[in-house]
């Protein structure tokens, strides 16, 4: 099955590495033109630099912080005048702030909140009516499997990506009449510079944090970045026509939930 997006312009918030890389470098692959949006404007722009001397298709960089309401709209507004348009909406901003719940601090949760939960509601409102007038759209909010599960000791991010799924769900059921579809896509153990950066943290190689956190994987290894950006890319194309609503693992089988 191909998988085009040709003629399609997408936004990756947090972009400029990991998994929001890998996607922004499969929707140009297949066609689109793509605006990575992330803070930090020297990573940005190596990340720029790297899609576009990879030879995919127009790819625009946007430094922002998407965490305030003033830089989702700054995000929004430097995409639509790059692009001149939006039908794919990427929410990957975010982090892994972890910690008992009992201790959790009011300022630590709303910080969560305000990177994963309502920078995804303020750019999917603010691109909601172009899809409504054009019939076609695809959201894709970027969350854990710890959002259907989530293990002692994983707050805030365990209520903000179980608080994502709620908004998945929602703006799906507003969204189905006017052929805009929403899914999240729940992540596992993935490669990425979060992994090395705990193997820095614990002073080990970094094959030996993957081979140890690939054992308690059904599949026997962690995920690879542009494992997750096939399955983004599916749900971004006219392929997933009759998928929306659901929040599907991309864990190797690693959650208990299904």
């Amino acid at each position: 099955m191909e998988i085009s997006l040709q003629g399609r312009a997408a936004m990756v918030t947090g972009g400029s590495k990991g998994l929001g890389l890998a996607t922004a470098h499969r929707f140009a692959a297949s066609g689109a033109a793509v605006a990575v949006v992330a803070r930090d404007v020297g990573v940005l722009g190596a990340a720029v630099e790297k899609l576009r001397s990879a030879g995919s298709g127009t790819v625009v960089g946007i430094a922002a912080d998407v965490a305030t309401a003033d830089g989702v709209r700054h995000a929004y507004h430097e995409a639509m005048t790059q692009l001149g348009r939006l039908d794919i909406l990427v929410n990957n901003a975010g982090s892994a702030a972890t910690g008992p719940a009992a201790e959790l601090a009011d300022d630590v949760l709303q910080a969560d909140l305000d990177l994963k939960l309502f920078a995804a509601l303020r750019l999917s409102r603010l691109m909601w009516p172009q899809l409504v007038e054009r019939r076609w759209g695809r959201i894709i909010n970027v969350l854990a499997i710890a959002a259907k599960a989530p293990p002692a000791g994983t707050a805030p991010t365990s209520i903000s990506r179980a608080a994502g799924m709620s908004l998945t769900k929602l703006l799906a059921g507003d969204g189905a009449p006017h052929n805009i579809l929403v899914n999240a896509l729940l992540v596992g153990s993935i490669e990425s510079d979060q992994i090395e950066r705990s193997a820095r943290t614990e002073g080990v190689p970094v094959a030996e944090l993957l081979a140890r956190s690939g054992r308690r994987i059904p599949l026997g290894r962690v995920g690879r970045a542009d494992e997750f950006a096939n399955v983004a890319c599916f749900l971004a194309s006219e392929a997933s026509s009759y998928v929306t609503g659901t929040a599907i693992n991309v864990d190797g089988g690693l959650s208990p939930v299904v």
